[in-house]
């Protein structure tokens, strides 16, 4: 019998969320975004939160609306500035937030350390960049890796394409991004989805995020933005 909980609204997926939580949000710019977890953390209203995602939000939509609401204290990530990136841009400049840069390829696989119980690992990835300010250094094999630790989340939110009744979770090109390390890596995973459709209906090859990563899913109409561009 799965533990995933199958919710009926996406304010009721969030509820206990807790101030000061890291949250790992899933998306690759505006694909793959959990819009309506997100618009459903800002009314529940937890806040100081540490945020970890691909970048820091697109326009005044999902990631930068939760940025724009006050309710972030730090955001790692990849890329935080782009073309409509304004929102970070201004809270960061005025010093109302904290940034952490991390290789996207870091980010991933600190994810994944974080899921697959790895202490820390060793990467070439930011050598001789200010990025390794601070790390541990290695000389390994006559290369030069900097020691890099796992990133756990307490809560992640993502974005699925479908869900069984089990909570097992099927994505839909690339808004698949890092939605599977992501539930992996958290405490408790939160998954909204277009649909769930009856157990045993999902070819079993095709499940990409097992039920056991899963611990809440609700169905959300599937929303859709284009990026605007700066303002």
């Amino acid at each position: 019998m799965s533990r995933t909980q199958l919710m009926e609204t996406a304010d009721a997926a969030v509820a206990g969320i807790e101030d000061g939580s890291t949250v790992l949000v899933g998306g690759f710019g505006l694909a793959g975004m959990p819009f309506d977890l997100i618009d459903a953390l800002i009314r529940q209203g937890a806040k100081d939160l540490t945020v970890v995602a691909n970048n820091a939000g697109n326009g005044e939509v999902g990631l930068a609306a939760l940025l724009k609401a006050g309710r972030v204290r730090k955001v790692i990530c990849s890329f935080p500035r782009q073309v409509d990136s304004y929102v970070f841009d201004e809270l960061y400049l005025a010093g109302k937030l904290e940034l952490e840069v991390v290789p996207q390829g870091n980010l991933a696989e600190r994810m994944r350390a974080a899921g697959a119980g790895i202490g820390a690992f060793y990467c070439p990835t930011a050598v001789g960049t200010p990025l390794a300010e601070g790390k541990e250094v290695r000389e390994i094999d006559g290369r030069t890796y900097l020691l890099e630790y796992p990133i756990k989340g307490d809560y992640a939110l993502i974005s699925a394409h479908a869900a069984d009744g089990m909570g097992n979770l099927v994505y839909r090109k690339t808004a698949r991004n890092f939605g599977p390390v992501m539930a992996t890596a958290a405490a408790t995973t939160i998954a909204q989805v277009s649909q769930i459709v009856p157990t045993g209906s999902l070819d079993p090859e095709a499940v990409v995020t097992p039920s056991i990563y899963v611990d809440r899913v609700v169905a959300v109409e599937a929303r859709h933005y284009t990026v605007q561009g700066a303002r």
